[in-house]
Parts: structure tokens; sequence; C-alpha cells
């Protein structure tokens, strides 16, 4: 590893979604550098999201993928191929991740498991001299989080949090913008992830258990979660039960992380509170439909408004936006950030939606396009490989953005309480019964590492 932090950083290039097309039947064999110039990756979970991060990575002329784990043979033999006609070679399929740990040729860790996986896997690769990218949200528990944490300090390692937009040039304006004082004090931020989900959106009747497939492993799946029998929805949908995921938290956690960052990264919160319920449907969905969250910090209260129901009139911002000169509709944008100055209100747009300040009158005073964070992050991710500094979207700020989520699932259930949270302990002081939340999922050989 030595030899790759030392070397010179040559054709830096990530191919977008476009240019995958016309690259993918081109073998790297007759690229310029060598295998000792590459950064080695494995990709953990070939499902959507970790196939279309790696194709990405696998398209840079620095980076090779070795490893496709995942415990489908399908899916993982389904990834290889996609991946082999881009980087010119075939990555090994494997369903167990200590094959991939146990490799020191492979520098970093993509982690694109379910949720439940992501604070393990990732301590886990961190113990195997890997460094890691893991996607959103970056764990289940907060003391995953400080695990996490503990983790990459300790064995010194590149951990880079999946909220993406944290490495784009338009975020890093915004916050230079309110770092200068020209939205003046800013006392009120409200964070917005108004859409309808699989979790949310419509009704989930019960599907009964059932054996699981042939040759699949499901008690490696569940992990750490509880064990519960086989059953094909908790398996294809897992975003919609709290084992598994933090429902529309997770996906709102690009936003609150991108607030956050905006406004100087404060530290936890001293209390949360909220409101909310799944109203729409009487269903076997475990996810609130509306779920309006207040966090408060010294002089600076933040808001988290979700709900399920509100498609159609409510829209995330289209790619066509996200990828041209272009802002959204604020007032109907579903995934929104608004940030209230003592002289100055800001939009802020997730994912590349861009930023507009405003006085008065309406318009912008001043304002900055934006574009997608996926290749920025990437490019981050192998730079940091190689030279060793901490990412943009380090492991502390995920952990401490990945907490607003948890806090909020909490009050919500726990009965949509006031619940006040110590940030240097890390534990509520007013109910003990939430902070049966906060422990790191456990269950058989499938427990976070104590010390890690």
């Amino acid at each position: 590893m030595s030899r790759i932090t030392r070397r010179h950083f040559v054709g830096r290039t990530v191919r977008g979604a476009a240019a995958l097309a016309a690259t993918a039947t081109v073998a790297r064999t007759a690229r310029s550098q060598s295998a000792a110039d590459k950064v080695v990756v494995a990709l953990l979970g070939a499902g959507g999201r970790g196939r279309g991060f790696m194709r990405m990575m696998a398209a840079r002329d620095d980076v090779d993928c070795k490893y496709v784990c995942d415990l489908e043979d399908a899916r993982g033999n389904s990834a290889a191929k996609e991946l082999e006609k881009i980087q010119g070679s075939t990555p090994k399929v494997v369903k167990d991740m200590q094959r991939v740990f146990d490799d020191k040729d492979v520098h970093g860790i993509v982690n694109s498991t379910p949720e439940q996986w992501h604070g393990l896997g990732t301590v886990l690769a961190c113990q195997a001299g890997k460094d890691v990218y893991v996607e959103k949200c970056i764990c289940r528990k907060v003391e995953e989080g400080h695990k996490m944490v503990e983790a990459a300090e300790k064995y010194k390692r590149i951990v880079q949090a999946g909220t993406q937009s944290r490495a784009t040039p338009y975020a890093a304006a915004a916050r230079k913008y309110i770092e200068e004082g020209n939205l003046g004090k800013v006392f009120l931020v409200k964070v917005f992830f108004m859409v309808g989900s699989v979790y949310g959106g419509y009704p989930l009747k019960k599907v009964p258990d059932s054996d699981p497939p042939e040759g699949f492993d499901w008690d490696a799946w569940l992990g750490p979660a509880p064990y519960r029998p086989y059953n094909n929805r908790v398996h294809r949908n897992w975003h919609g039960y709290w084992d598994y995921s933090g429902g529309n938290s997770s996906d709102a956690i690009h936003a609150l992380d991108l607030a956050r960052m905006a406004i100087g990264d404060p530290p936890h919160p001293k209390a949360v509170g909220t409101c909310g319920g799944r109203w729409q449907y009487d269903d076997d969905g475990h996810m609130p439909d509306c779920h309006v969250t207040t966090y408060e910090f010294d002089k600076l209260t933040m808001t988290l408004d979700l709900t399920g129901y509100t498609r159609g009139y409510l829209k995330k911002t289209p790619g066509s936006i996200r990828n041209s000169d272009q802002f959204p509709y604020w007032p109907q944008n579903s995934t929104r950030i608004e940030i209230y100055g003592s002289k100055q209100l800001m939009y802020l747009g997730r994912h590349g939606g861009g930023w507009q300040a405003l006085l008065a009158d309406g318009k912008p005073v001043t304002q900055q396009f934006g574009r997608p964070g996926d290749e920025p992050a990437i490019d981050d991710f192998v730079n940091c490989i190689r030279t060793r500094r901490q990412p943009k979207a380090d492991v502390v700020q995920g952990h401490r953005s990945a907490t607003l989520e948890h806090l909020a699932n909490i009050a919500y259930r726990t009965g949509n309480q006031k619940l006040v949270f110590d940030g240097k302990t890390e534990q509520f002081t007013n109910n003990d019964a939430a902070n049966q939340y906060l422990k790191a999922a456990a269950r058989g050989k499938y427990r976070m590492p104590d010390p890690v």
C-alpha cells in the first residue's frame, strides 16, 4: 500500500453513465497504468445502488474491482459480467465477505449491503486493514456509528460515508457563503423529505413466511439483526422494516447531512421531539407516512418533515435539473433545505439541486447551480486511499448525521416523546427505554467487536 500512496496520481477520470455504454467493450489491458498503480476494490452487496456505484468506479483507469461479494449467485454473477465489460477483467464472485477481507491485494471496500450490515461490515473491514466507502445510512444504531468512528481511528483507515453531496463544489460554496456571514445569524433550518416510497407511500399487506430460496443463507443475510423466519417481502423490501432500515429517514440522511455541512457541522443536538404516525393506510407497514421532528441545538432549531403520501404535487429534483444549469421550483420540491438567516434565506437542494440566497423581494442575491455528487465522491475516495487524508464525508460527520436519523425514529417509536440527549455520552437522560434503541444490533456470531 505504501507504493500506491507515494505514486503520482494519474489517469483521474470518471465516466458518466452515458459514457459507460461506449467504453464497456474496451478492455483496459491497453491502458497505460500497471496493476501496481491501481487501487484494488471489492463490492459488498450487488444490488442496484452497489452495482451503479461500482460501475462508475470500474470505469476509472486507476481502479480495478477484484471481488463482487453477494449471498445470491445470480446477482453476484450478473454484476461481475457487467464489470468485466467495463474493466476488461472479471471480478471473483464470492459469498463470504471474509474472503475479501483476507486478500491483502484489496485496498478498499464498497459496502452496499442492507443497512443492518453497514456498521459491522465496516468495522470488520477496518480490522482487516481495508478502507471503506459505506452507503447511507452508514449504520442502524447510534452505538454502531460510534464503533465505526473508533475503528477508523484505531486502524487508521479511510471510512467515507455515502452522502455524496459533501464532495460537490456547490455544497462547499454554500457552506462558505454562510460561514462568511452573508445570511446573517442562522437560528432555523428546515429539512424536507416529502416523498412517497415502498415504506411510507402505499399499502403493505402481510406476506406469509416461507422457506428461503435454495442455496440462500438467510441467517447470514440477517447478520446482526434479530432472527425471524424467511419472508420474501422482508428480503426484497427490507427498507420498510425497522430491523434493517430507518425508513424515509434513511433517504432523508442526504438532506440532513447536507444541511449540517452547510451550517458548519454542529455537534449532536440537546433534545429531539416528534409528531406523526402511519395514518394513510391501516396495513402491515412499519414506517410513518407523516413524521415531523424538531431538533434542539444551542441557539439553533432544525426541523425534519417527512411524508409518504404527498407524491404527485411534491417531487424530487429530476435528473434533467441536477445535470443542467437549472433550479427546481422550490415550494414544490420534496427534498429541499431552507436555511433562515437574520439577513437572507437560502434554498439548498441535495444531489445537484444547487442553491439560491434570497432577500425580501424574492430575487436571488447570488446562486450556484449544482451537479450530482457520485463522481466527486468516488474521486475523493480514491484520492484518500492514496494520500491517507480524510474524506470530505468522513465517518465522524457521517455518524453525527446518522444520529439525527436515529433520534427522530427513536422519539417516534417511544410514543412521539421529547427526548433529552447527552451528546458526550450519546445517551438519553430522561428515558431509559429509549436508550435500548441506541445499542448496536447483535445476534449469535454477528456481534460488534468490543473493543474494536
